[in-house]
């Protein structure tokens, strides 16, 4: 079974992250960037499937020069190659423009199986690039997947959300989405981060996968920022003194903020 892996980076929650002050889109080179961790538990999971079933795990990335250091991740955790699409054009690209630029790139590759997505990002956290992925590929989607097995042509997943749990399953090829819940991703070894640099990664532009510049970018957004501002300060919070009277106060407190 071939699986394709999405993989992201991002900047690092731990990092202070801002807009750029030109066009209000995330600056990039103002943190530190790592693989986003809900990658790492789609990886995790492709890799599981490989080791099951056989096959090959392809990473596909989406973004500038400096996310080769997210795909080597990956590759160290145990994927076989990558395929990294990177162009400047792709600058302020908003999610169905993405979408659309990822299901160009996987008609690229050979007999795709399966792949395999986190369900949202921790920077753009819109949670529909895979949903749409599977429209515009004409597959069907298991989203939100808190577990996934395969047997023989079926996927089949636990759908966790809001509402409950459902069991869902759909005939191969499939794009899944997975939840912190699927797994815990193992560490890359020395072994795989050395083996990781030896591992094949295949960068196209946009003509190269056959991308219209036009559909892609802050021009081909359907979406986009148009200001923004810092976020104002925390004002310090409102002591209550119990003198036999807290309780009224902070009833008081709360009406006056139409919480009771």
């Amino acid at each position: 079974m071939n699986i394709a892996v999405l993989v992201k980076q991002v900047p690092d929650t731990w990092s202070e992250r801002k807009l750029s002050d030109s066009d209000h889109t995330l600056d990039r080179a103002s943190a530190d960037a790592v693989l986003d961790e809900i990658n790492e538990r789609a990886v995790e999971e492709a890799l599981l499937a490989k080791e099951a079933h056989g096959g090959e795990v392809t990473v596909v990335c989406m973004g500038p020069e400096r996310a080769t250091d997210a795909i080597r991740k990956a590759l160290s955790m145990g994927a076989d190659k990558a395929v990294h699409l990177s162009d400047e054009a792709l600058h302020g690209t908003d999610a169905v423009s993405t979408a659309k630029a990822l299901s160009k790139v996987i008609g690229t590759l050979e007999s795709v199986d399966m792949v395999i997505a986190g369900n949202e990002s921790t920077d753009g956290r819109s949670g529909a690039v895979p949903a749409m992925l599977a429209e515009l590929l004409g597959w069907p989607q298991l989203t939100y997947a808190r577990s996934l097995s395969v047997d023989g042509s079926t996927a089949s997943i636990e759908r966790e959300t809001d509402a409950g749990v459902t069991s869902v399953r759909a005939e191969l090829p499939v794009v899944v989405s997975v939840t912190e819940k699927i797994n815990e991703p193992r560490y890359p070894s020395f072994k795989g981060i050395m083996a990781a640099k030896k591992k094949p990664v295949t960068t196209l532009t946009l003509a190269d996968a056959g991308i219209d510049p036009s559909e892609v970018g802050l021009s081909g957004a359907a979406t986009q920022m148009v200001s923004s501002a810092p976020a104002p300060p925390k004002e310090a919070g409102q002591q209550v003194t119990d003198e036999g009277e807290g309780g009224v106060r902070i009833v008081e407190f709360l009406a006056g903020k139409n919480l009771v």
